[in-house]
């Protein structure tokens, strides 16, 4: 069975499920002064069967407009927020069953702070769910079939943090896929925070207590809309203040945590579905309305027009327990 070395000379298996974070001492250097040149610490994910990296990278690429990372040719950057502080990440793949994470920026990692990464990194990948039974129920289908062949191993790449995938929702309302990362972009660039590494400005999504003296006014400078910059600065409000958190909407069934966030002005079925599909990770969330959606099983299922609602719950009724999954799967048609 194959083992990855580990930073001191052990070894554990990647079978095993171990995620136990090692401190490389070795010839690489990082040239930055939080860290000595000859040190890099960066720590070993096992990864599930399914699954390939450079899917996942590839569906990262449809937009040049992205600000929250940066891809290269065999790995993606990243400014993630950690026990407080802000560090640089690089996430590659050397082989097709471990991911390597690596610090480029920051103060070493605390014990707590690896195992708060560990998680992030798991979870903006998906890496924690068997799609085993995706794919069995896929390979009979025969709109979904062709999907998993030419996508094979996709995972569905999440938004861990709930502030960013309400705003990043809130701001697809009713707009083209590239105006949505423009306003991102100009959200992350006003009130986010920055770091100038090797030439590249990293970026990381503001928090929500950036916005507790933001005005209405200068949220709409950015070019969005009134009831857009009320839900942001409302949706900021309340997670700001502890009155909505991620745990406490995973602590809910999937309708009540529905309920809870369509009752904030501005968020309706749409929002709360995209929410629970890319944050909460609910693999029954249905963004039934979702034009992207229409235009992708139009294409795949070649129709003169769009589904009708009607079509689509008999559709996706095939599908349950999986909606989510399939309709990213979907969606990556379009791109």
């Amino acid at each position: 069975m194959w083992q990855q070395p580990g930073m001191n000379g052990f070894t554990f298996d990647a079978d095993s499920g171990d995620t136990e974070v090692d401190i490389a001492e070795d010839a690489d250097t990082v040239g930055d002064d939080t860290m000595p040149d000859n040190v890099t610490i960066h720590f070993w994910l096992p990864l599930p069967a399914i699954f390939d990296f450079q899917a996942c990278l590839t569906y990262m690429s449809r937009s040049p407009f992205e600000c929250l990372y940066k891809l290269e040719a065999d790995g993606i950057n990243r400014l993630v927020p950690i026990g407080g502080e802000i560090h640089l990440i690089r996430l590659t793949c050397p082989t097709e069953r471990m991911m390597r994470v690596e610090l480029l920026y920051g103060e070493p990692f605390s014990p707590e702070d690896q195992d708060e990464l560990a998680c992030y990194v798991r979870d903006w990948f998906d890496l924690e769910r068997n799609l085993e039974p995706f794919y069995q129920l896929a390979s009979a289908d025969p709109l979904l079939s062709p999907l998993i062949k030419s996508f094979y191993g996709l995972r569905l790449v999440g938004i861990p943090d709930l502030f960013e995938a309400l705003c990043w929702a809130i701001v697809g309302q009713q707009v083209n896929l590239t105006f949505a990362y423009k306003l991102k972009q100009r959200l992350t660039e006003v009130y986010g925070d920055a770091l100038e590494w090797e030439g590249n400005t990293y970026r990381s999504f503001p928090a929500p207590e950036r916005f507790q003296e933001v005005t209405l006014e200068q949220l709409c400078s950015l070019q969005l809309t009134k009831n857009k910059a009320q839900t942001i600065l409302e949706v900021a409000r309340l997670i700001a203040s502890g009155q909505l958190s991620r745990d406490q909407l995973l602590a809910l069934k999937p309708e009540a945590a529905e309920h809870k966030l369509t009752a904030i002005r501005g968020i309706g079925p749409w929002t709360a579905h995209y929410v629970r599909m890319r944050c909460l990770r609910d693999q029954t969330a249905f963004l039934i309305g979702d034009v992207g959606l229409h235009n992708a099983i139009k294409h795949v299922a070649a129709l003169e027009r769009k589904p009708t609602v009607g079509e689509l719950q008999t559709l996706f009724a095939n599908w349950r327990g999986w909606e989510a999954y399939a309709t990213f799967y979907l969606w990556r048609v379009l791109y």
